[in-house]
């Protein structure tokens, strides 16, 4: 019995981790569509790569770091997987494979905070660091009996280690570039650059949707547990629903329409922010968790906008804020009987968990943010981070790549 047991644990988490894989797609379809036809091809090209990257930093170094014996900072043994350990009631290379996607997960939402201008050796030279180094620190601290984890800081899925990590590191990686030519006037105003494909994105939003279905309950990491299961699957719909809702509500008071696009980000704003409370709320809370990020998101654009940052996709709205959000949410509605440390406020438990939640975020994003804007500056001393403005006017297809998203399509424009 305890055999077929583990066997079906090992089934369940292959599963989930095919599931995130698939997100992969997701990520490119959204991040492709937001941008120009110019630059389809290469941000693809990114996504792409992105999960080979992250396949190789994570089995070479990053499963060693994050899961491997050694301090409260870092682990230091289990080198290429050689003696290391499964972190769950599976074997190992199950157990990779499903960390392993969430690594890539992590390392793709960059991608399109940075999109049409970076180039491409940089960011595999990018992809490959966070894959194998500054992700998997901060797995440790969290998932790998590292020092926020014996604090009792709670993260189900990642709203802080994938999410916030990604966001924050996209927003350094976005603001050391620059924006793109022609997004702010001489003015300091924003122009509308508008993405070329709405129905592809909006493809890529429902397989990130789908795929969350793998993310979330995926990491209960065992078939044993139906109720769990069941009730991350749950906030996790309801959350990403009411943060599409929310979105569109928002930004349709602002500026009179109900914007497709703005809607979309806020389904996955909502979906961002249930990721860490999924496993310890009830679904009224994933409700109002979700209502919220679907506000954050925007304000977040627009905030982004206002302050001259070019953030294509809404990377750090969507993965940064809310990233936040959602872990902090933990000490507002979380509870004891569902695995925390403390109740939340709501129900009677002060600030102790949402303190710590609120130490365990801030250390995480202060990390990332120091380590990325080494990375990016290493890499821009030693490749560069930017194309050629001929190259970033002509597009990134053709510069970096030699062809086109729709052949025969390219012309050259001013903006």
């Amino acid at each position: 019995m305890t055999e077929i047991i583990r066997g079906l644990d090992t089934l369940w988490v292959l599963i989930a981790a095919f599931l995130v894989f698939f997100m992969q797609a997701g990520f490119g379809m959204v991040e492709a569509g937001f941008i120009r036809a110019k630059n389809a091809c290469n941000i693809l090209t990114k996504n792409f790569l992105d999960f080979c990257m992250a396949s190789i930093g994570f089995f070479v170094f990053g499963y060693a770091i994050m899961f491997g014996v050694g301090n409260g900072f870092a682990g230091v043994t289990g080198w290429f997987l050689s003696g290391a350990q499964s972190g769950a009631n599976i074997p190992l290379y199950a157990f990779w494979l499903f960390q392993a996607a969430f690594c890539g997960a992590a390392a793709t939402i960059v991608a399109g905070g940075m999109a049409e201008r970076m180039r491409f050796p940089a960011y595999l030279a990018y992809s490959f660091i966070i894959s194998a180094f500054v992700y998997p620190v901060v797995g440790h601290w969290v998932w790998g009996g590292g020092w926020l984890s014996a604090l009792g800081f709670a993260d189900f899925a990642g709203s802080t280690v994938v999410h916030a990590l990604g966001g924050f590191a996209a927003l350094v990686g976005t603001m050391m570039l620059g924006p793109r030519i022609g997004k702010f006037g001489p003015d300091g105003k924003p122009n509308a650059i508008a993405g070329h494909n709405i129905p592809l994105a909006s493809l890529g939003v429902f397989i990130l949707w789908f795929g969350w279905f793998g993310f979330n309950p995926g990491s209960t990491l065992s078939v044993g547990n139906g109720d769990l299961i069941a009730r991350v699957a749950i906030n996790t719909n309801l959350a990403a629903a009411l943060g599409g809702i929310f979105a569109m509500l928002t930004v349709w008071k602002i500026i009179g329409k109900p914007d497709l696009s703005m809607a979309m980000n806020g389904a996955l704003a909502g979906l961002v922010a249930i990721t860490a409370p999924c496993a310890f709320v009830d679904p009224w809370a994933a409700l109002v968790i979700g209502s919220a990020a679907g506000v954050l998101v925007v304000l977040a654009v627009i905030l982004l906008d206002k302050v001259g940052v070019d953030d294509p996709v809404g990377a750090f709205p969507v993965h940064g804020i809310n990233g936040i959000w959602g872990t902090l949410a933990i000490g507002i509605f979380g509870q004891k009987a569902l695995g925390l440390s403390f109740n939340g406020l709501v129900y009677g438990g002060g600030l102790s968990q949402l303190s710590i939640q609120l130490l365990g975020v801030g250390s995480a994003v202060l990390f990332v943010v120091a380590a990325m804007y080494v990375v990016f500056k290493l890499i821009d001393l030693t490749i560069g981070l930017r194309v050629t403005r001929e190259e970033e006017l002509r597009g990134l297809d053709i510069g970096e790549h030699g062809l086109e998203a729709y052949s025969g399509f390219q012309i050259f424009t001013t903006q």
